[in-house]
């Protein structure tokens, strides 16, 4: 005898589908997939959610460097699964585990210990966020283990990664650039374009090589300028490229996030945390790589000289400032935190929205946008009041 897959039905909310927004909407789920159409609901635990609520796709996290007080950096099990369970209560359901600058043997020990989290599933992969990158655009990391993007080096970090490294940052104007966007793009690694000082033209040729994301756009690269438009302009233009956003209110002006869901069109625009370990904890001290942070109401700062070090922020956060303070359609922000990160992953075809088949990761946001409920596989996190 076969035993009944556990099944529970959502109703009553608005539900974001890819079509469109459903209002007074059904979402039934049975074991870990979205179901569809089920005739005998008699089974099923109900939720009966309020018609102001919305029940939108599990967050899709792209470049995430840790939370709950722990970071990946780290490459422990242990602090791994504290910043991805921070996240999860929080609307995170597909995690992207971020590194920060270190030494190339080091950075090859954490990737190795965090694949295994990757082949557990806990992760959807790793992004390694330098060494390659610009001393001009460093920012938060430390400058002195700063390397040109040797493609040899490159090769290095995504062979102890296992297979499980989905995207690396780097700045296409040092040598050695270009012919190792065109290696990450051969082996399947997303090959972004970040903390660069390089020029429109640099940029341009980045992504004839194969780069396709732009890291925390507008941030760590030169500013736009009417005569140098420089990297910003080469990568809201092009549309084979999609670029992350930190809708934190510290790193980006609303006009500018406006600005760019409005050149780049929703379907390339990914929102991202760019979170250290302070994201779900308090202010205080916080390590970052070899650098220490300090977390001051809710923003993130080195203590030596004062460059902002990541954020704070929390999806769920980033989702609702986008539709109150922002005033952006919530389909497009569904894309921006959901749709398109799933896409850029490779694996749109089992999350990134609420269809049939795919795995019963959602969130449940009440009328002003406020997290309420999260499932990951069927399973709450944070379980819904039950009506």
């Amino acid at each position: 005898m076969v035993a009944r897959k556990a099944r529970m039905v959502l109703s009553g909310a608005r539900v974001v589908l890819p079509t469109g927004v459903v209002e007074d909407g059904r979402v039934t789920v049975e074991g870990s997939a979205i179901a569809g159409n089920v005739p005998d609901d008699r089974q099923a635990t109900a939720y009966e959610l309020p018609r102001d609520h919305w029940v939108v796709p599990g967050f899709v996290d792209l470049h995430v460097h840790g939370g709950g007080s722990a970071s990946f950096s780290a490459g422990t099990a242990e602090e791994a699964l504290t910043a991805i369970g921070t996240h999860r209560r929080h609307g995170t359901t597909t995690t992207v585990a971020s590194t920060v600058t270190g030494d190339l043997d080091e950075l090859a020990r954490q990737a190795s210990a965090l694949s295994e989290l990757v082949e557990q599933g806990d992760l959807a992969g790793l992004h390694f966020e330098g060494p390659f990158i610009s001393h001009h655009r460093c920012g938060a990391h430390e400058p002195s283990l700063l390397r040109d993007p040797d493609p040899a080096d490159v090769r290095k970090l995504v062979d102890a990664a296992r297979g499980t490294a989905r995207m690396m940052t780097l700045a296409p104007e040092l040598p050695g650039g270009l012919d190792s966007v065109r290696l990450l793009a051969d082996h399947g690694v997303i090959a972004a374009v970040g903390h660069t000082d390089g020029s429109y033209d640099t940029t341009r040729a980045a992504i004839d090589a194969g780069a396709t994301v732009a890291t925390h756009l507008f941030n760590a690269m030169p500013p736009l300028a009417h005569r140098a438009p420089g990297p910003i302009a080469a990568l809201l233009e092009d549309e084979r490229v999609s670029v992350e956003l930190i809708n934190d209110g510290v790193h980006l002006h609303p006009a500018v996030l406006e600005l760019a869901f409005h050149r780049a069109g929703a379907s390339r625009v990914a929102l991202v945390t760019d979170a250290m370990g302070a994201a779900g904890s308090g202010d205080g001290f916080y390590p970052l790589g070899g650098l220490e942070v300090e977390v001051k109401d809710g923003v993130a700062r080195l203590v030596e000289g004062g460059s902002i070090a990541g954020s704070t922020l929390t999806l769920d956060t980033a989702f609702r400032r986008a539709a109150t303070i922002d005033r952006i359609p919530v389909e497009q922000i569904v894309e921006a935190v959901s749709a398109n990160p799933a896409r850029l992953l490779g694996v749109a075809d089992r999350v990134g929205s609420l269809e049939p088949g795919k795995d019963a990761d959602l969130v449940v946001l009440d009328g002003e946008f406020r997290l309420v409920g999260v499932a990951r596989k069927g399973e709450w996190v944070v379980t819904p009041e039950l009506h």
